[in-house]
């Protein structure tokens, strides 16, 4: 069964149960495949390469389940990723396929997800993207989920943490609430499933664990380099805002630092934007900017 079979919900189940069923690549197994498929354009080794890898896709797919979008779309778009990286793994460098494609294979579901809520125009900027994947994760640090009307005050935090109108994020939020779907909703043309059935569980996967593991340490190392070159204002400011789990808000590190909250807006952003360009030169690709913490 290949990703173009996902067509009903039982051809879902069954093909999400046979990827999640292969077997994982040891390094020099995957680095062969590569190989084979770079240098000599052998198909086989593209699908064995890729189809190691579906169990990702699936994963990745499940984290963008909430914006109401089929899981198989998710998928199918996921996977045109997956075959991105494939093209432009280069065996060479020591990074593993599953790190790097893992950066494609989010950016595709992005992008398709932007496309179909008809939110991104040419000249959207990142700032409104950012508003719209991060919404949610502010109103649940802030308590804000109960009621589908915003606050003044939490719509006047969201603008400034995201650098975005109080208008856009009130827009932002009446369109989220109103496309909720309820993962009860029956699917099919004899409604015996329901959304809800072919979404991946939360934990961890193997391929997960696989990936933190064997991965993680390289993407620190990347992270320290990159950070390195950065003043010690724009360190500071990047550990505190982007690379902790307590999130300091532009207001407390601006009285800290004795500057204006809107000016650690600035250079955080700026900060930002250097880390993105080093770590690209760093890891010899642009995509590498997925190796930070999302906006």
């Amino acid at each position: 069964m290949s990703v173009s079979d996902l067509s009903n919900p039982a051809a879902d189940r069954r093909f999400v149960k046979a990827a999640m069923a292969r077997p994982l690549l040891e390094a020099d197994q995957e680095a062969k495949l590569a190989r084979d498929w770079r240098e000599n354009e052998d198909e086989a080794a593209l699908h064995d390469l890729t189809m190691a890898y579906m169990r990702l896709v699936i994963s990745i797919a499940g984290k963008f389940r909430h914006y109401g979008l089929p899981i198989s779309d998710l998928i199918q778009e996921g996977n045109i990723g997956l075959m991105q990286a494939a093209a432009r793994f280069e065996p060479s460098r020591e990074v593993r396929f599953s790190t790097y494609a893992t950066w494609w294979i989010r950016a595709s579901i992005q992008d398709y997800v932007l496309r179909n809520w008809s939110i991104v125009r040419t000249g959207t900027t990142a700032a409104q993207k950012s508003l719209f994947f991060n919404l949610k994760r502010i109103r649940a640090q802030i308590d804000d989920l109960n009621d589908e009307t915003l606050s003044a005050e939490s719509t006047a935090f969201i603008a400034t943490e995201l650098g975005v109108k109080e208008a856009e994020v009130e827009k932002m939020a009446a369109r989220m609430s109103a496309s909720d779907r309820s993962l009860n909703l029956p699917i099919g043309e004899d409604g015996g499933s329901q959304y809800q059935d072919l979404i991946p569980d939360d934990a961890e996967t193997p391929e997960e664990a696989y990936t933190r593991v064997h991965d993680g340490e390289q993407r620190s190392q990347w992270v320290r380099e990159a950070m390195s070159r950065l003043t010690e204002r724009e360190q500071v400011i990047i550990r505190r805002r982007r690379l902790t789990e307590n999130t300091e808000t532009l207001e407390a590190l601006g009285q800290e630092l004795g500057i204006s909250k809107e000016r650690v807006r600035q250079i955080e952003q700026a900060a930002l934007n250097k880390l993105r360009s080093v770590l690209g030169e760093i890891v010899g690709d642009p995509e590498a900017a997925g190796i930070l913490p999302e906006a």
